[in-house]
């Protein structure tokens, strides 16, 4: 039975618009197309948030402008991300951002914003880029009634991040895969087990995995806040299940060894050695790990994390001699800046150990423009990693700030800089990317995201550049 557009968008199910390609001014210029997939994600009283996705049919193109005009004129874009947004009476314009200007044939950008509303949310009827309006096929420019909404696909086999790059290493300040490539991945972090362990099931893995398509979990085990203190033979049973999951779904995994009070890691020393020898010697033989030994060193100097780090990794080395190991750095794993310092400790004092990147973490709405200055200089000499980042500020509570969190994130896709955003859990804190109650419910499409989780899935979905 037919439905209508309204109808779908009330239901949250993905409807095909259309939009196309500017042709060639040639005369044999070939026939080029596009395809818009717009869902409204979340509607609630007077508001609705809605993805768009654009997949360039034709040929490849370098900047777009994609327009479309709301049925209804009390429905107004507030907040727009991964495009310049603004809205002239019901029309609505989104134009690239810098790092997804370029479309090649085949490829895919998702856009997404929030608005307000008056009343309904109908589906727009049409969309056009770059002035063009198309039909979501390649071909002659027509008409076309909106198709059956689409579903998310299973990557085909070898298609997996970790099938496409195997065994990573750290090539200058790169991390690299097998063919000695370099590379990034981009993906998320769980919660604190002790408290979120329920969220990290079948379905939601299979969900970041399948339609995130992350490249990793990054799986925080704490120390203490009824962390692995209190039970290290569970926690630990649990890590290398987790590491199994990913590796099984394609994806790396990251072992965070979640220390943050104390802040000095070496109060946590033969938890560490203890617990390293264990997983080391339980994921050896797989290619998809990744040691994190120290999640945010704070109170101490940067002398102490490396004696540390230099008594840590050997132990993972015993067991594990290829894998990378991340070793965070001073001042909440910020390269020293909010301790007043900065990279150059680490650049004339490096940890004496090899295959090994450093950690930074930031917080989009406290840390600005002086911690990406930071990060842009640093990235030139040392090999980073931003194992964790959030979108709101660093207590993980208040706004999305939007800005900030997609200049952060342009600027890490060009340096290629791994990352993995906090939190995948629903926690009841903005920084998390599913809703309060989702994992109780089961329920892990879109509809369950919050605005930072439809932000950052949105940047992590995006085709990988392997």
């Amino acid at each position: 039975m037919k439905r209508s557009i309204a109808a779908l968008a009330a239901a949250g199910a993905t409807v095909l618009g259309s939009a196309c390609l500017v042709l060639l001014p040639q005369a044999s210029a070939a026939t080029a197309g596009c395809r818009v997939d717009y869902t409204v994600t979340n509607q609630w009283q007077g508001g609705f948030q809605a993805g768009v996705k654009v997949t360039n049919l034709g040929d490849a193109i370098t900047g777009w402008s994609l327009r479309f005009t709301f049925p209804d004129t009390g429905q107004k874009v507030a907040q727009g991300w991964n495009a310049t947004w603004s809205q002239s009476g019901a029309t609505a314009t989104a134009a690239n951002a810098d790092w997804n200007r370029q479309l090649a044939t085949g490829a895919s950008t998702d856009l997404g914003f929030t608005g307000t509303t008056t009343g309904a949310n109908p589906v727009p009827a049409s969309f056009t880029l770059n002035g063009v309006t198309c039909t979501g096929t390649t071909g002659p420019t027509t008409t076309t009634t909106p198709t059956t909404p689409t579903t998310t696909t299973t990557p085909s086999p070898g298609s997996t991040p970790l099938a496409a790059n195997g065994q990573l290493h750290v090539c200058g300040v790169h991390l690299c895969n097998e063919a000695n490539r370099a590379i990034q991945l981009r993906g998320m972090s769980t919660h604190g087990l002790q408290w979120f362990d329920s969220c990290y099931n079948d379905a939601s893995l299979d969900a970041l995995a399948k339609d995130w398509h992350a490249d990793l979990l990054r799986i925080a085990m704490y120390v203490q806040e009824k962390g692995y203190e209190t039970n290290p033979a569970w926690f630990t049973d649990r890590v290398n299940s987790l590491v199994g999951e990913a590796e099984e779904r394609g994806m790396y995994a990251v072992i965070d060894f979640h220390t943050l009070t104390p802040g000095d890691p070496n109060y946590n020393l033969d938890r560490a050695k203890t617990f390293f020898a264990a997983v080391a010697a339980r994921n050896a033989a797989r290619k998809n790990v990744i040691y994190e030994i120290a999640n945010e060193p704070n109170g101490v100097s940067w002398s102490a994390i490396k004696n540390y780090a230099e008594q840590v990794i050997p132990v993972i080395r015993a067991a594990d001699p290829d894998a990378v190991v991340i070793v965070g750095t001073r001042g909440w794993s910020s390269l020293g800046v909010s301790d007043g310092s900065n990279e150059t400790e680490i650049v004339n004092n490096p940890v004496n150990a090899t295959n090994i990147m450093y950690t930074f973490h930031f917080y989009a709405a406290s840390h600005k423009d002086n911690y990406r200055s930071t990060v842009s200089r640093a990235a030139a000499k040392l090999p980073l990693f931003v194992t964790e980042f959030g979108t709101v500020t660093a207590t993980g509570g208040g706004t999305l700030d939007q800005a900030s969190t997609t200049a952060w994130l342009d600027l890490l896709d060009q340096l290629q800089i791994s990352y993995a955003n906090w939190t995948y859990s629903d926690a009841d804190e903005s920084s998390a990317a599913l809703r309060p109650g989702t994992c109780a419910g089961g329920d892990y499409g879109t509809g369950s995201l919050t605005a930072s989780g439809a932000l950052v899935r949105s940047r992590i979905s995006t085709p990988d550049n392997f």
